[in-house]
């Protein structure tokens, strides 16, 4: 696997298109290669899944309230129903400190829409130092695309 002893193409793709779309052998580790390359590039690195992502820009970039989840029976007295807003630290916050370029990769993407991929690809162009990849499921052999031709546009 000469493609994973260095990484070059990979690289040089999502520098250029800022969000890969990938898919990745089901038995895994390709993904802790790739990453372990990043970094020793210099990329500050953050895995994580796609789900209860939300809107990609806020659980990113900005301080946001979620709720608990609904657990059944509650009292109706003080946030029975709904339960008690809690505020959440941005994802990527600390991450931009520094001038150091940032990988997010995105595990489970294929349960993201398509709006908000294309949110996620917008993100990229947006701010030059993000870089991200949503793993979009399994491949007999590891295989990445720019987000923008994996969505058709």
């Amino acid at each position: 696997m000469p493609l994973l002893l260095s990484g070059e193409q990979f690289c040089r793709d999502l520098e250029e298109s800022g969000c890969l779309a990938l898919h990745a052998p089901l038995e895994g580790g390709a993904e802790t290669r790739l990453l372990r390359r990043m970094r020793s590039r210099g990329y500050k690195t953050q895995l994580s899944s796609a789900r209860g992502l939300g809107d990609p820009e806020v659980f990113l970039f900005q301080s946001h309230g979620i709720r608990p989840p609904h657990l059944g029976h509650q009292s109706v007295g003080r946030n029975g129903a709904v339960g008690e807003v809690q505020q959440v630290v941005p994802q990527l916050g600390e991450m931009f400190v520094g001038n150091k370029p940032v990988l997010l990769w995105l595990l489970e993407g294929y349960v993201l829409s398509r709006s908000e991929l294309f949110a996620i690809t917008n993100l990229c162009h947006r701010e030059s130092r993000l870089k991200v990849v949503v793993e979009m499921g399994g491949a007999r052999a590891l295989q990445w695309q720019s987000m923008k031709n994996f969505l058709g546009g």
